[in-house]
């Protein structure tokens, strides 16, 4: 369950780092600004793929511990 979340996740992040890549090359050609909303979100994003990060080597250090 735990695996086949964490693949789903990856397939997702890496779409989403594609999308985000190009929407930072656009923001930089056109020396634009990015909204207070979007950096809001861009906090609360952050702040979640942290916990998850912790979350899972929790996991991992609670398995390799199992033996």
């Amino acid at each position: 369950m735990l695996s086949e979340a964490v693949g789903k996740a990856s397939d997702d992040l890496r779409a989403v780092r594609a999308t985000l890549d190009v929407a930072r090359a656009d923001i930089a050609s056109r020396n634009t600004s990015l909204s207070r909303d979007v950096l809001k979100d861009a906090e609360r994003v952050i702040n979640h793929l942290r916990q998850a990060d912790e979350g899972l080597r929790d996991v991992l250090k609670s398995l390799s511990q199992r033996e």
